[in-house]
Parts: C-alpha cells; structure tokens; sequence
C-alpha cells in the first residue's frame, strides 16, 4: 500500500490529499505534526531530506515529495477520473493554470505568512535550513496576490473550472491558495463573483472536505 506522509493543518499536503480523495485511492496516513518540528526529526528526514510535507512513499520504498509529481505518479497509475486533462491541449492548459496557482497564488500567501508572522521568524521558507523574515517580501505578496485573484476572475468568468471544461489538479491548488489566504486576511475581494460561485463549487465536492 501506498504512505502518504500528512499534516492535516497544513496547505500543501491537503492538496494532496484531494487528488487522492478524488481518485478514491487507499492510502496508509502518517500525521507530521509541523507545530512540533516532526519534520525535522531524523526519521522524516530519511522520508524528505527537504523536512517538508507533503510525502508519498511507493510500495516499493521510494520517496516522491511534491505535489506535481505526487499527482503525475498517481494519475499514471490511476487515470480515472482523470485530474490533469486528456487531450495534449488540456493537459498543457492544466500545467499553465497550476503553475500558476502555485506560483502567483500560493508562493504569494506564503510570501506574505512566512515574512510577517511572528511565530515563523527564522523560518521564511519550508525546508532544513533557517532564513529570516523579510517584511518587504509579505508587502510585495500581497500585491502579488492581488494582480492573480484579478487574473483567475477573468478565467473563471469564462470558463466552468480553472482550467477549461473540466476539474482538474488546478481547481484544487486554487481552492486550497484561497482558503490559505484567510490566514493572511487576503482572500479575493466579494466583487470577484465568477471566482466566489466556482469556490463553491470547488468546496461542495466530497474530496474536498478530507
């Protein structure tokens, strides 16, 4: 069976724990309690050396440690309901509109968390290593953050998901980057309607509340 390396209050593993929902994969849990530095301890390290969540450990011991890739491995395996687009048209608009939730959307949130929030000082970026806090970089997030909910606005007012006609991995990453954001307090103004009716949709599904 597949392990699936977890921390429940953490943005980047629910990702990855929607895709799998999604697919209605069984996975063996293991909870890394980021709160308590679990993933520095040299047993995850083993796991990621990178101390980040989250992991997932094939049946035959190796170790993949990003969403992208986590998502590419098992969507190899299990294509239905396919989350990453059919047509080569549709899987290139899937990696477009997820980079870009990732790295207009979520990398912003964490800008903005990571370099403002005194409980992470030291700590503005994931890993092993310690980096502090820039406070002009949580400024310049929320900037950042601002021009793409603007940007995905404009998609989703012309399309059904993020993507085009159908779900994919990038409804996930952007529903997670806006339920990320209201820990910043910079979630997408009220005005932004087509985003706000596809967040409830996104919201509404099953997976989406594991």
């Amino acid at each position: 069976m597949l392990t699936f390396y977890d921390c429940q209050t953490a943005p980047s593993p629910r990702r990855a724990r929607i895709f799998i929902a999604e697919k209605g994969i069984n996975v063996e849990t293991v909870e890394i309690d980021l709160r308590k530095g679990e993933q520095m301890s040299e047993s995850f390290r083993k796991i990621n050396p990178r101390c980040a969540v989250p992991s997932l450990v094939t049946e035959d011991g190796h170790a993949i440690s990003e969403n992208l890739a986590i998502a590419h491995y098992l969507e190899a395996l299990h294509p239905t309901p396919p989350l990453m687009g059919l047509t080569p048209l549709e899987q290139a608009m899937v990696l477009e509109w997820n980079w870009r939730c990732e790295f207009e959307g979520l990398a912003a949130v964490a800008e903005i968390l990571r370099n403002s929030s005194p409980h992470m000082k030291g700590r503005a970026m994931t890993g092993p290593r310690n980096i502090e806090q820039l406070p002009e970089l949580a400024e310049r997030g929320r900037v950042r953050l601002g021009y793409f909910y603007e940007d995905l606005n404009t998609q989703l007012s012309q399309n059904e998901f993020v993507a085009g006609d159908h779900y994919s991995i990038a409804d996930i990453t952007a529903m997670v980057l806006i339920d990320f954001a209201k820990w910043v307090k910079a979630q997408p103004d009220e005005s932004m309607s087509a985003l706000w009716k596809w967040h409830a949709k996104a919201a509404a599904r099953p997976a989406s509340s594991v």
